[in-house]
């Protein structure tokens, strides 16, 4: 790969990076390197650039990270969903990276809850012991709100609450929250991280614009929707969709002979092996 790569102001791009083990081996083995100091080559690491996922990352590559002011997207839940490993978020903070809270497509529940996802990543990276160096509320919540605006094109629109922003706004029942007792104690941030469930949510505003208001969503019919996506995917596959299933399952085998004993120590071993069965 050779080029000039353009840096176009304003801007940004995400590309999913490092989140398996396999894709880490074969940066190793196509680039020579890891996958960052690849991508570095080409000029692409900086605050415009946010990586999704980096779940294998080594210390070298973050502090590269920290050094470029590269951005990561961490998506927790699909990292355990799809067994990607746990990203070193710690350490990733620890470097004063910009990081956000992103869910991916397979998200733990399928239901894509935010508030859900913020408690799995404030308990996820809770290291055993009694040091703090575990994830606060305060920085799960901006790592969810403004930490995310700054890995848009939209970071000094969105992603906090002052004159002259976007007003984006998530407007929460107190008494959900608190009821039927909340220590006095308890910070408000802490006790909105902690206990906030979906059905808790009162309104949505999105530039000002109120999209949901108790329980329903002002621009679409949310039972009228489902209820066409329900018939729709009632009906019997096609043809291709049969011939496509098919041919996944026929595959499958021959995808994990390719990587069984993908991580041996065989440092010049060609990457791709093909069976004599092929």
């Amino acid at each position: 790969m050779s080029g000039v790569v353009a840096h176009v102001p304003g801007a940004v791009a995400h590309a999913s990076v490092l989140e398996t083990a396999y894709q880490k081996e074969y940066a190793r083995r196509r680039g020579g390197g890891t996958a960052v100091e690849y991508i570095d080559r080409y000029g692409l690491l900086g605050p415009q650039m946010t990586l999704g996922h980096g779940v294998w990352l080594n210390e070298s590559d973050i502090h590269r990270l920290a050094a470029t002011g590269t951005c990561v997207c961490h998506n927790c839940s699909s990292n355990f969903r799809l067994r990607s490993g746990v990203a070193a978020l710690n350490a990733l903070e620890a470097n004063g990276i910009t990081t956000a809270i992103g869910m991916d497509e397979a998200g733990i529940n399928d239901d894509r809850d935010m508030l859900q996802e913020m408690r799995m990543v404030l308990r996820a990276h809770r290291a055993p012991g009694m040091a703090d160096d575990v994830p606060t509320p305060a920085q799960v919540f901006r790592m969810a709100t403004s930490g995310g605006a700054r890995t848009t094109a939209f970071g000094d629109a969105i992603g906090v609450l002052e004159v002259g922003r976007a007003a984006d706004m998530v407007l929460i029942d107190w008494r959900q929250v608190s009821y039927p007792y909340l220590d006095p104690e308890t910070p408000l941030l802490d006790a909105v991280l902690q206990r906030a469930k979906t059905d808790g949510v009162r309104s949505v505003i999105c530039d000002g614009e109120v999209i949901y208001r108790d329980g329903k969503f002002t621009r679409v019919d949310r039972d009228v929707a489902l209820r066409a996506l329900h018939e729709d995917l009632q009906r019997a596959l096609s043809d291709d969709e049969v011939e496509r299933r098919g041919l996944s399952k026929a595959l499958l085998p021959y995808v994990r002979e390719f990587y069984a004993g993908y991580f041996d120590s065989e440092q010049h071993r060609p990457f791709y092996r093909p069976s004599s069965r092929v």
